[in-house]
């Protein structure tokens, strides 16, 4: 069948983040929808439950954790020179580096190898970076054709939507759903809800794609700078059909993904699929360390590999000595499996790429914190995200940390300022902490302050901003603690 009725995917427009002005109203809807809560809910769930089975020695996955963390920390100390080691590993083997700086000089690049090539069709494995970087809207808008080839991507891109969830994309859609996607977009489809059916009639509209595509596009797991070697992880063969069947292959990294030794990426390879999927080990591990070499009789692969390399806003995570355990993350999404909030809005609520607690931290370097200062408020701090992070991520810490900055004066001064610094940044309210700090900083401002609440407790206001929105308002006790210790005789 081909696939060009089926290449789906609606022409869309760009699905760009959503301010944060909608946040809090597309999280009010979430919560106002029962199926998608009961879907999520179940979901979560049934990830839970594996990840538990996938690591029933505590002693055995706190002992891999710290290996995980070490690992990462390890690469991030010297990520600079690991960049560079890598460069050199693959260009000798014939791989073509390219690095972007922006999400726009990333899609340029892409584009531009398509058109060297006057390529009109894009397969892609899965890759949440060219998500990041709304890679299909940019080629659709210059002509090119980007299909998208694990199965949850293909269902969410018919749908014209983001992924909900950086391991499955689908998460947040039915059955019923997927049947009715089916049958609207793919010819000659029944609606049917049998699951294997479904899953056939995909494969059977995306298997002439990876033989008419002119290039084939993926993501990396991890890169091991020693070797140039790209590790990608996947359970479908669409990653491999999609970097071996083209005659050309892109892939598209975040800089922080490379790790300093391949022996390095099997701890991690091992932490990222228990705790991802549930799974001892996914299906398909693809290594891939070049082109095709025609001198040394290979047949198989593609004849040009490019990767490129992509910064967007990880530099100024780097910067800071803190914050820099943002790129950690291996990409596992334990953290929104695991997440109350997550749980109960889904992925959509955030309108970011990477929703959830590792969108929290990751968005603001990624988007500014203009666009993203309501997210890092969005959480209990009940600390499960941290908990569970198979690399130990402090995700509490830095959601504090964020929420800080976006607090501070935009005018201070800082070593390491971030975008956005001071976008919820109130003049007033800082005012009104510096006298709330002043009034208890000294005996007698205290007790004046004391004073005045309790005589004049009529007038405290009957709405008190978020406070009263679910609360009753805080009212000052006719008489403080301090004035009935008095009259009993007793210090204070």
């Amino acid at each position: 069948m081909s696939t060009h009725a089926t290449s789906g995917a609606p022409a869309a427009a760009p699905l760009h983040f959503v301010p944060a002005a909608d946040f809090k109203a597309r999280a009010r809807a979430a919560l106002d929808d029962p199926k998608l809560r009961s879907s999520f809910r179940g979901a979560m769930d049934f990830l839970q439950a594996k990840r538990a089975v996938q690591f029933p020695d505590g002693d055995e996955l706190e002992q891999l954790r710290d290996l995980g963390e070490a690992i990462r920390q390890h690469a991030l100390s010297r990520l600079p020179d690991l960049l560079a080691q890598l460069e050199d590993k693959l260009t000798a083997a014939g791989v073509q580096v390219h690095w972007a700086e922006t999400a726009e000089q990333a899609n340029a690049i892409v584009h531009g190898i398509a058109q060297a090539h006057r390529a009109r069709r894009v397969i892609k494995g899965k890759s949440m970076a060219s998500e990041e970087i709304e890679l299909n809207h940019y080629l659709a808008e210059r002509g090119i054709d980007c299909i998208e080839s694990d199965m949850g991507e293909y269902i969410v891109q018919l749908a014209g939507e983001k992924p909900s969830h950086i391991v499955m994309p689908a998460i947040h859609k039915t059955r019923g759903d997927i049947a009715a996607l089916f049958e609207r977009h793919i010819p000659d489809t029944p609606y049917t809800e049998d699951v294997d059916e479904l899953i056939q009639t995909g494969r059977r509209a995306l298997r002439q794609a990876f033989v008419e595509a002119d290039i084939g596009l993926s993501g990396v797991n991890f890169a091991a700078a020693d070797t140039g070697t790209l590790w990608l992880v996947e359970n479908e063969g669409n990653g491999r059909l999609s970097t071996t069947v083209p005659d050309v292959h892109i892939a598209i990294m975040g800089m922080e993904k490379v790790v300093a030794k391949l022996e390095h990426i099997v701890p991690l390879a091992s932490l990222l699929t228990r705790s991802a999927t549930g799974q001892a080990i996914t299906t398909y591990f693809n290594l891939i360390s070049g082109p095709r070499n025609a001198g040394r009789g290979e047949r198989d692969g593609p004849r040009e590999v490019h990767l490129v390399l992509l910064d967007n806003g990880r530099s100024q995570a780097y910067a800071d000595e803190q914050l820099r355990a943002t790129l950690q993350c291996i990409r596992c999404g334990a953290c929104m499996n695991h997440c109350p909030v997550y749980t109960r809005i889904g992925g959509h609520a955030y309108g970011t790429t990477y929703p959830g607690p590792i969108g929290k931290i990751i968005s603001p370097h990624l988007l500014g914190l203009e666009a993203t200062a309501d997210l890092a408020t969005a959480s209990s701090l009940c600390g499960a995200c941290g908990e569970v992070c198979p690399v130990r991520i402090p995700i509490p810490q830095l959601l504090i940390r964020l929420r800080t900055e976006a607090n501070r004066d935009p005018a201070e001064q800082v070593a390491h300022p971030l975008r956005g610094q001071g976008a919820k940044f109130s003049r007033s309210e800082h005012l009104v902490w510096r006298f709330w700090s002043g009034a208890f900083a000294h005996p007698f401002t205290y007790r004046v302050f004391r004073w005045a609440a309790t005589r004049l407790r009529a007038f405290a206001p009957s709405r008190q901003l978020g406070w009263t929105r679910h609360r009753a308002p805080l009212t000052p006790a006719p008489r403080s603690l301090s004035d009935l210790l008095r009259e009993r005789g007793q210090a204070e």
